[in-house]
C-alpha cells in the first residue's frame, strides 16, 4: 500500500512547483497524447530521458517515483504476455498453439515503456502540485465550458478530491487489513477463491469508512456555504511568469527533437 504514489503531493520549491497549474496540466495531457504517438524506441527513450530530467528538477527522489511503479507492473506483465503470445508476425518459437512473433516481442516492449512513462507523468504533476492548486487549474482550464452551462467549478472539485483521496484510501485499507490480521483473520492465502472470500471483511468497512469521509466531507463544504463557482473568488490568481515561458521552452524543445527520430526512423 505504500507503493501508491499518484495523488501524494510532495513539497518542494523546484521551477516545476513553481510552475502554473494549467502549463503542467496541459504539458502532462499533450505528453500523454504524444507516448501514444511514438512507436519508435529511440524516440521513447528522449521522451524518458525528459521525465527523468523532468524529476531531477523538480526534487522528487527517482527511488520514491520508481517505488510508485510497483502497483502497475502485473498490468504491464500481463500486457507483455498479451502481445508477446497473441501478435500475429513472424515467427521465432512455437510449441503448439503458442507462437512467439518478434512483432510481438517488439509491440510488448513498447506497450510496457508507454504504460511506465505515461504513469509517470501523471505522477509528477501531481507530485509538484497541490490538490487547491490542481482544482483551480482544472477549472480555469474548463472555463471556455461553463459558458455552454457545465460545472465546470463541480467537475474540476471532483477530480482533485478523487486524485487526493487515493492515497487516503490506500491508507485506510491498509489499517484495516492489519487490524484484521492482528484479529487472526487469514488473507491472501489460500485458493483464487478462498483469496477473494478473504478480502469481502476488508471491503466492507472500507465502504463503510469511505462513505463516512464523504459524508464529513459534504457536511463540511456545506458549512463553509460551498455552492460551485457561482460568487467565488479564490485567494490563488494565476498568472503565467517567465519561469513558465523556460518551461514551455524546453517542453517544445523535446517535442521536436522527439517527433524528428520518430519521423527520420
Amino acid at each position: 500500500m505504500h507503493n501508491i504514489s499518484i495523488g501524494q503531493y510532495i513539497p518542494g520549491n523546484s521551477v516545476l512547483h513553481r510552475a502554473d497549474p494549467r502549463l503542467k496540466i496541459s504539458l502532462t495531457i499533450l505528453t500523454m497524447v504524444l507516448l501514444l504517438f511514438l512507436d519508435s524506441f529511440y524516440a521513447l527513450f528522449i521522451a524518458a530521458a525528459f521525465i527523468i530530467m523532468a524529476f531531477l528538477v523538480s526534487g522528487v527522489s527517482l527511488k520514491f517515483a520508481l517505488k510508485g511503479l510497483k502497483p502497475v507492473i502485473y498490468i504491464v506483465i500481463f500486457t507483455m504476455i498479451l502481445n508477446i503470445f497473441f501478435a500475429e508476425g513472424t515467427p521465432i518459437y512455437s510449441w503448439g498453439i503458442i507462437k512467439i512473433t518478434e512483432e510481438g516481442l517488439v509491440t510488448s516492449a513498447l506497450v510496457s515503456i508507454r504504460i511506465l512513462l505515461l504513469i509517470s507523468a501523471g505522477s509528477l504533476m501531481t507530485f509538484t502540485t497541490t490538490p487547491l492548486v490542481l482544482t483551480i487549474g482544472i477549472e480555469r482550464i474548463m472555463l471556455p465550458l461553463k459558458y455552454i452551462k457545465v460545472p465546470t467549478a463541480e467537475i474540476a472539485m471532483m477530480i482533485s478530491i478523487a486524485l487526493r483521496f487515493i492515497p487516503t484510501l490506500m491508507e485506510e485499507t491498509e489499517k484495516i487489513m492489519k487490524a484484521q490480521a492482528a484479529r487472526g483473520a487469514d488473507i491472501g492465502t489460500g485458493n483464487l477463491i478462498q483469496r477473494t472470500k478473504s478480502f469481502i471483511p476488508i471491503l466492507i468497512p472500507l465502504f463503510i469508512s469511505s462513505f463516512k469521509r464523504a459524508d464529513d466531507l459534504a457536511t463540511a463544504m456545506d458549512s463553509r456555504c460551498y455552492n460551485g463557482s457561482e460568487g467565488r473568488t479564490s485567494i490563488n490568481v494565476l498568472k503565467y511568469s517567465k519561469s513558465d515561458l523556460y518551461v514551455f521552452l524546453v517542453y517544445a524543445f523535446f517535442v521536436a527533437s522527439a517527433l524528428v527520430i520518430q519521423l527520420a526512423i
